[in-house]
């Protein structure tokens, strides 16, 4: 971003030199009606929401909040080594992870078990106003929610985070 950035300053400052010196002169008045300031672009300001949201709710309701990229929602047909969720009423849900770390925040009612990956997990869950985490195996299935509730309570998983 700063190389950019220092392009774009040297580009303006350049262009400026040229005008100044086509139009400078014994009888030639110089006028400027722009600053070079303005002509830079403006700054881009990272949010952490998850791209097309509205679609993926639309289309599969999953509600998928922010993250940091670093864990996406995929297609569980398109490959293996997948973070796996399975709810109540919803096919298998995949999540593919990258990175040394990562993170998703996120809706998904009546979750009850979760396939691990490579990377040590752990997904945070609600029922009524009461918050659970759960430490996800690697590579190997993790009973949570309803499934590991003493009285089978239907669970909402509101958050996954993973490391290396």
């Amino acid at each position: 971003m700063k190389l950019v950035t220092r392009a774009l300053s040297a580009a303006c400052a350049a262009a400026a030199v040229a005008v100044l010196w086509s139009t400078s002169g014994p009888d030639r008045t110089v006028q400027v009606s722009a600053s070079v300031a303005d002509a830079a672009p403006g700054y881009v300001v990272e949010d952490f929401s998850y791209p097309h949201a509205d679609k993926i709710l639309a289309e599969k309701n999953i509600v998928l909040k922010r993250g940091d990229g670093h864990i996406t929602l995929v297609d569980c047909a398109n490959g293996t080594g997948y973070l796996e969720v399975w709810a109540r009423e919803k096919e298998k849900i995949c999540f593919q992870v990258v990175g040394n770390s990562g993170w998703l925040t996120m809706e998904i009612p009546s979750v009850y078990g979760v396939k691990g990956n490579d990377y040590t997990a752990q997904v945070d869950m609600t029922v009524g106003t009461e918050e659970k985490t759960f430490d996800i195996d690697k590579n190997a299935w993790t009973a949570v929610g309803e499934s590991a509730d003493e009285q089978g309570r239907d669970h909402m998983l509101v958050e996954i985070r993973t490391a290396k």
